[in-house]
């Protein structure tokens, strides 16, 4: 018996263009007293990173696979296919990295392997949708002599910054100081490099604040004024916004505002609807708020954006895209009165309408929301970051 311990040095949250760097430990796990013929080999390991992708059939309209690639021995037991078993279809995947051969351990042995890998800028986020998913792992094969391979599957989170694809890695480095005893990694250097860009374009997009105004009116006149400081924002960050609603000359009854997304699957790929079909558009909300506002002057509001969700993005198949949703309650009534007068001449008995008769009407406010640092998005799922299998 041996076991295979995959532990992920900063987490499961990674940022594409990333270096991922797991730990791969392999222990035989018997007493070092027992004897020498309780010494336990494996043939070789091997670790790859692929995003597996998978389509609801009732959504979405793939075309048929390619039939003139087939694929290599799909059903051998002793070829490293990482994604065997695997829901849908292997979409990117990194080249495979031997870590060991012929390995002999004796009882109480360990013996400790570094992986490494770039995480591709190219490929889509980590995402569970109601259309489609995207999921990333890193999966090690292992396998004894004369033996079926065996899988260990390490989940992980991939955060996708658009625009990196473009980004050209400085060439001149003679400006940084550097020392002639240390051996210098330029893979590393540009990782870090790359890490450090998308955190200084995320701050720089996400830091700009102006007030935005919009006038929020139905058919019989104007209800308010909501203002918003910005429409870009990170993971974490909190939707913030005002309503002025002294300004309206329609009496607004009731306002709810919801923090949603909007998953909507590209026309070329959508299945045709039949009576009572499910649309290829479905919306998520992930917070709201709701209030009674009649007599209300100005009022706010405060939506947290979840660290677990996925910010917006757009592939061939699907796009993601968020939103503020407000529903309004108005009054049909000019000058609604629910109050009684201030000042009355004799005491009287005042009692409220019973029934107002009202008006409902919808809007949304497109926002844009990016990653945030990978660190901070690994709190939405706090736990180990280990993975263990016994062959």
């Amino acid at each position: 018996m041996i076991e295979v311990v995959a532990e992920l040095s900063r987490g499961p949250v990674f940022l594409a263009g990333e270096a991922l760097e797991c730990v791969v430990t392999v222990t035989n796990p018997l007493p070092p007293t027992a004897t020498s013929a309780s010494s336990e080999a494996l043939a070789w390991a091997s670790a790859q990173i692929h995003c597996q992708f998978h389509a609801s059939e009732s959504r979405v309209a793939l075309p048929p696979p390619d039939s003139s690639q087939p694929e290599v021995q799909p059903e051998s037991q002793t070829v490293f296919l990482p994604h065997r078993g695997e829901r849908g279809q292997c979409i990117l995947s990194t080249p495979p990295k031997i870590l060991f051969c012929d390995l002999r351990l004796d009882p109480g042995e360990s013996k400790s392997y570094s992986y490494s890998e770039v995480l591709p800028i190219e490929g889509p986020p980590s995402f569970r949708g109601q259309s489609v998913k995207y999921v990333y792992k890193l999966t090690i094969g292992c396998q004894r002599v004369n033996s079926p391979i065996t899988l260990l599957r390490v989940p992980l989170r991939v955060l996708v910054l658009t625009g990196l694809q473009d980004v050209r890695f400085p060439q001149d480095e003679a400006v940084a100081p550097s020392s002639p005893f240390l051996e210098e990694d330029e893979g590393g250097k540009k990782d870090s490099w790359l890490a450090e860009l998308a955190g200084e374009r995320l701050m720089a997009a996400t830091s700009c604040r102006s007030l935005h105004l919009y006038n929020i009116s139905d058919g019989r006149g104007k209800v308010g004024t909501f203002g918003i400081f910005k429409s870009v924002y990170r993971l974490g960050e909190d939707v913030v916004g005002t309503l002025n609603l002294g300004e309206g000359t329609v009496a607004c009854l009731q306002f709810s505002v919801s923090l949603q997304t909007e998953e909507r699957v590209q026309p070329e790929y959508q299945r045709r609807r039949r009576t009572g079909g499910v649309p290829s558009v479905s919306h998520v909300t992930h917070a709201r708020h709701q209030e009674s506002c009649l007599h209300t002057t100005r009022t706010s509001f405060s939506l947290p954006i979840p660290l677990s969700s996925t910010p917006g993005f757009c592939t061939a198949i699907v796009s993601l895209k968020w939103r503020l949703h407000f529903e309004f309650v108005t009054s049909r009534e000019p000058g609604l009165v629910l109050l009684p007068p201030l000042e009355q001449p004799e005491p009287v008995t005042w009692t409220g309408p019973e029934q107002v008769p009202v008006d409902t009407f919808s809007w949304d406010l497109p926002i844009k929301v990016l990653p945030t640092s990978p660190t901070l998005a690994s709190y939405a799922a706090p736990g180990p970051s280990t993975s263990t299998i016994t062959i």
